[in-house]
Parts: structure tokens; sequence; C-alpha cells
């Protein structure tokens, strides 16, 4: 992944992102309600963006002190204003170079962790930034997110696809969390939306800032182009509909 493009994705439309953002804020919902212990009192939150799952961090763990941390300098200003006077600790800074503090209750993210470079290393890391006993909990994207887009992509332009074909799978992600943490979970969740057309599902996309790299190869969207991908898509789904595969990982501190 190249972090200074995806980084300037969530910069440059952070303004927009809450307009954007339904199915991380469900999937946000669904992790925050997923953490059974109520005694946290210090939380690592990565990739905060604009402080959505943050604001239910607070709400869930009054006391907690909270640091959450995000690559975009927007989207920590607009965190910032939208968490003011409820006492977070919020840092700009890359996920996968911060080195945290040694004894975390909790180190969690949500939709966050599929653009990072090397998994397997961030974890090994937040594993040691936690006490003994303590969690990490996420959420993230999985490889059939947009598969309905990959596969007209595919039909169209043949070898561009989006960067979702290589998000982690249950499978390795499983094994990455085994090897760091016991009492390892990964549950699966398919969110979907439907839309009045392609357009708005691309736009969508680029507003939320989940489009990573872009498309594998540059494509100029003329508009001939637009109408040939939405009929290979209506023709195969018979609508403009989305899947999201969300994964939500959970591991214990040994």
């Amino acid at each position: 992944m190249d972090k200074s493009k995806i980084a300037n994705n969530f910069s440059r439309y952070a303004h927009l992102y809450d307009k954007y953002a339904a199915v991380q804020n469900q999937a946000a919902f669904k992790l925050a309600t997923s953490l059974k212990n109520d005694n946290f009192s210090k939380i690592l939150e990565l990739g905060c963006g604009t402080g959505n799952y943050t604001l239910m961090l607070r709400e869930r763990f009054t006391h907690a002190r909270i640091k959450a941390v995000d690559i975009s300098e927007e989207m920590i200003s607009l965190a910032q204003n939208k968490l003011k006077h409820k006492n977070i600790e919020f840092m700009v800074a890359d996920a996968e170079k911060i080195i945290p503090d040694k004894d975390f209750d909790l180190i969690t993210s949500n939709a966050c962790f599929q653009w990072l470079n090397d998994l397997a290393k961030a974890l090994r890391g937040y594993a040691k930034s936690l006490r003994r006993g303590g969690f990490i909990n996420f959420s993230i994207f999985g490889p059939d997110t947009f598969c309905e887009l990959n596969t007209a992509l595919k039909s169209v332009l043949e070898e561009s696809r989006l960067d979702s074909v290589y998000f982690c799978n249950r499978a390795s992600l499983k094994e990455m969390l085994k090897d760091n943490f016991k009492s390892v979970k990964v549950n699966e969740v398919c969110y979907k939306e439907s839309f009045g057309s392609l357009k708005e599902l691309l736009e969508k996309i680029k507003y939320s800032g989940i489009r990573g790299n872009g498309l594998s190869k540059e494509v100029y969207f003329s508009r001939g182009l637009l109408e040939r991908l939405e009929k290979a898509y209506r023709d195969r789904f018979q609508e403009i509909g989305v899947t999201y595969q969300v994964f939500f990982c959970r591991g214990e501190k040994r």
C-alpha cells in the first residue's frame, strides 16, 4: 500500500467522510458492543478517523485514558473538534510506525488494518504493548469487499481491479493472531448497500477514502466507459449493489 496516497485520500475528503461512512459506523458499533471487559483503563485506538468509534469508546469506558491515532492530520482535526472536552489524547501518526507505551489494557481499531503493509509485524508489536491479560479487538475489511465491482471491472477492463482483492482472508488473520495472542476469535459479517447508479457507488468509495491506491492500472472513466461498466454490473447482478466483508478479530495477551 502507498501510505502517502491513502493518507491523501482520507485527508482530501475528510470533511465528507461522516456522510459516506455508514458501513464503517455499523462496524464500529458492533465492535464497541463486542468489548466484554468493562474495566479497561488505558486504551489505544489506531486509525481513529473522524472520531466516531472513539466517541463510542469514551461513552463505554468513561474513566479510561484513551489515545487515538490517525495518519491523516485533517481526520485528527475533525475528531478533536467532535470530541473536545472528552479527555482524549489525539496524535497524527502511522499505525505501523508508532511505538506505543507498554501497558495498554486494550488496543483497538475499526476498519483500518486492511491498509497496513505488514499486518503480521504490526500485530507482533501491538502484543508487546499490551499488559498481560490485555486485549486486541479490531475490525478489518476482507477480500470479498467490492467483489461485485471487481467482477464488473474484470469483465470490461480485464486486469484492472481495486486493492480490496489483496486484503487478508479469514484464515490468514486467524493464523497471525494465533502467533501472538491466545483466545483468538475471528467472526465475519457482510454488509450490503445498493446505489441508484455506478457513479453513486464510485462517489461513495472516493469520499469515504476506501479506494486505497485506486485501480491496479490507471483508467480514465469517460462517460462511455461508465456506461459499459454499469451495463456489465447490472447484467451480472441486476442492480448496483455492493458487499463489504468485515472480520471482527479478538485476541488476548499471553
